[in-house]
């Protein structure tokens, strides 16, 4: 029989990840309380967890390098790490953190739970909050084929709450045309950052990657989000169906039958496409499909941003 305690962690544990669950997230109320309850369950998921080189207060340490003062060694780190670490001065920290995040009309999409836009809007919102904790400036700038809304990266008191209005202001619209926006900020940047594409990428691949690598060249790092609906990944249907182009509404109808074999090749390709050309690059990808839980675009948000400190 488990301990009492171990019993209790474990609830605890599960009532935390239950807000990670995008089918709750959905029923949540604002999306400055999805964002809150989003990071506080991921946060206290990670407090349950044996350190692995991450810790709520990541970007604040580094791994001690010899010669450095044995004063700044964060003891209890070590003590539940068994690695020593130590402080890392704030200017060492501090990074602007820009989320671009796509609202053509293709983001609107939903089969069930969460939209893509909606789901983006969420990870955007929780990215927002967990980097605000860190003290990193963040900004906010929406597209669909022209930037639409825009907040430079700050750490005002009072920023975050402006960011998570303008989020949840925002709503799916026009064609996509990813490349101009990104092209448009990588101009306007003028120290290096990190930056944060949420899209479904349903653009000419060759246009995103270029636009993408104007960052990486100017010495930020990149992190991709690649958000996709479940239906569109695997391509579901079975029935004569009506398909629909939420950016022209142009109308098509198809045999599910005779076209799922080119779609799921077309699907896959442009993934592996991305995954391939975006990694060669030196660019963080991760696919995400809006039944997943958020927590894996949060962990690859931490995996990226310490190998940038």
């Amino acid at each position: 029989m488990a301990p009492a305690q171990d019993h209790d962690e474990r609830a605890a544990q599960d009532r935390a990840r239950q807000f990670l669950d995008p089918a709750v997230i959905a029923r949540l109320g604002t999306l400055e309380l999805k964002a809150k309850s989003i990071v506080e369950g991921f946060l206290s998921g990670l407090h349950r967890s044996p350190f692995k080189g991450f810790s709520v207060e990541f970007a604040e340490y580094r791994q001690y390098i010899r010669g450095d003062d044995l004063s700044t060694i964060d003891w209890k780190v070590f003590a539940r790490s068994d690695r020593y670490y130590v402080k890392k001065f704030e200017e060492e920290t501090n990074l602007d953190c820009h989320l671009l995040i796509d609202v053509s009309g293709s983001m609107a999409y939903r089969s069930q739970g969460l939209s893509k836009f909606e789901y983006a809007a969420c990870l955007a919102a929780s990215l927002g909050y967990l980097m605000n904790r860190q003290r990193d400036g963040v900004g906010l700038m929406a597209f669909d084929d022209r930037i639409v809304s825009a907040l430079p990266a700050s750490t005002r008191p009072g920023h975050l709450r402006n960011l998570l209005v303008a989020l949840a202001r925002l709503s799916p619209g026009r064609q996509t045309n990813v490349a101009k926006p990104l092209r448009q900020l990588a101009e306007a940047l003028s120290k290096r950052g990190m930056v944060v594409l949420i899209s479904d990428l349903l653009d000419d691949p060759a246009a995103v990657v270029r636009g993408l690598k104007l960052f990486h060249h100017r010495g930020s790092d990149v992190l991709v989000f690649h958000i996709l609906d479940p239906d569109e990944i695997d391509f579901p249907f079975d029935r004569a169906t009506r398909f629909e182009d939420l950016e022209t509404s142009e109308e098509v109808m198809a045999v599910p039958g005779v076209v799922r074999e080119h779609y799921l090749k077309a699907i896959t390709s442009l993934i592996e496409r991305y995954r391939r050309e975006l990694g060669g690059a030196g660019i963080d990808y991760q696919l995400l499909n809006t039944k997943e839980p958020l927590e894996l675009g949060l962990m690859k948000y931490l995996s990226t941003r310490a190998r940038g400190i």
